[in-house]
């Protein structure tokens, strides 16, 4: 089986290895792939971008299946344009892809089909939506509609972030054409979660639980990222609430997908937040989570591209996956400035000696092979991955394999797991 995976994150790394993990896969291709896809098992990057030439890559080289790793591609249609060459991808339509493309419509869908969530206004100017915050007050959640990596969202605890949120979206225009928009929310205090499943339109097979952490800084300060370190279980979320998510969350999510007319294929990803009055829905993403995926496909001890074809071919009903019981833990090492701006091209050493501690597994985002080295593209670099019997042991362990790392000027919190601990020991 020759497969092609989308993307050149960390959550692309991990799907690769563990695409190329499988016997029956002879050859992984990553577009683009980065520093740690080019040294894998099996895999070769490609540099080919494009909906179109990346669909004509897969005909001409026979790729029996294509998984789609970041929303870019699959709010721009990329399914759409594969499944009209006749080709198997893994992954939402455009009409699906809607649900992390627009908030305002992720709303929509959530009030429609009864989902938990925030009460919201949505607003396209900004003298409406600073009006919105002065009747609401602080603290209170602005977010750009579109995408915007992860960064479009400012938890606003003043009415005067919350002004200066809406300045940098209607006046700065920092978000370009994803913040055409915006969606003003009330603030949920309580602990967020990650929910994962798979879904072929009809059947929903729930992944494990799995806690992100998105502020740069321990113990959830400063500014939003894309996440800074994740890890699985969650013990926040109780099997009650993942059974609630499953069948008063998911099913409900695709039921009302398919009262309009749109069959959701792929990942249902729901940011949870567990207050005092129970679960909420946060936000829904059409695709895997990153950093959540790293540790989670660390504790899948089942084949995935399974999985992949199940959902294509919407027999889910019939399949199964198997997990270890065995906890996992990323920590996010990052460039330093991010998410702000950085220096790339800034060598990384001590990586086979990070990967040789027992468990662990350096997953690249950020990185790129430059003359033989490895060095730093972009914000997020790597997501330094450990599995072990014992949480606090694996927390050490990945810190450990953290420190063995050397980049100028890195930067990681210390608090991944933290949390989990402090909820395991009462």
């Amino acid at each position: 089986m020759k497969v092609l995976v989308i993307g050149g994150g960390g959550r692309e790394h991990a799907l690769a290895w563990k695409i190329a993990s499988e016997k029956d896969v002879e050859k992984v291709y990553v577009a683009p792939g980065n520093g740690g896809t080019a040294v894998e098992e099996k895999c070769e990057n490609i540099d080919i971008k494009g909906n179109e030439a990346l669909a004509a890559f897969a005909k001409e080289n026979g790729i029996d299946l294509t998984v789609v790793g970041p929303e870019d591609p699959l709010a721009s249609g990329v399914v759409d344009v594969f499944e009209n060459e006749g080709l198997r991808i893994f992954g939402p339509r455009k009409d699906a892809a809607r649900i992390e493309a627009s908030k305002a419509f992720a709303k929509e869908i959530m009030v429609a089909a009864g989902i938990p969530t925030a009460y919201y206004g949505e607003f396209t100017d900004y003298d409406s939506a600073i009006a919105y915050v002065k009747e609401r007050g602080a603290p209170i959640v602005v977010k750009a509609d579109g995408l915007a990596a992860g960064k479009g969202v400012t938890v606003a605890f003043t009415e005067a972030e919350a002004e200066a949120a809406l300045k940098d979206i209607f006046h700065e225009n920092v978000f370009g054409e994803a913040g055409s928009s915006v969606v003003i929310e009330e603030f949920l205090d309580g602990e967020e979660a990650s929910y994962l499943a798979f879904t072929d339109g009809k059947t929903v097979l729930p992944m494990v639980s799995s806690q992100d952490h998105k502020p740069v800084f321990d113990n959830d300060k400063g500014p939003n990222t894309g996440g800074m370190g994740a890890y699985s279980p969650a013990p926040v979320v109780t099997d009650e609430i993942f059974d609630y998510a499953t069948e008063k969350i998911a099913y409900p999510l695709i039921q009302e997908m398919q009262r309009r007319g749109i069959t959701y294929k792929g990942i249902i990803y729901a940011g949870l937040m567990v207050t005092g009055d129970g679960v909420k829905v946060l936000e829904f993403n059409c695709r895997f989570g990153d950093p959540e995926t790293q540790p989670v496909l660390s504790r899948m001890d089942s084949p995935i591209t399974p999985i992949f074809e199940a959902c294509i071919d919407e027999t889910l009903n019939k399949a199964e996956l198997i997990w270890s019981s065995e906890p996992t833990v990323c920590v996010v090492v990052a460039s330093e400035g991010y998410p702000s701006s950085y220096e790339k091209g800034r060598p990384i050493t001590g990586l086979d000696d990070a990967n040789s501690i027992e468990g662990v597994k350096v997953f690249h985002a950020g990185t790129a092979l430059k003359d033989a080295k490895i060095v730093n593209s972009g914000g997020r670099v790597l997501g330094v991955t450990a599995r072990g019997q014992e949480l606090g042991e694996t927390i050490e362990n990945a810190y450990k394999a953290v420190e063995r790392i050397q980049l100028q000027g890195m930067h990681y919190r210390k608090d991944i797991g933290a949390k989990a601990l402090r909820r395991l020991k009462g």
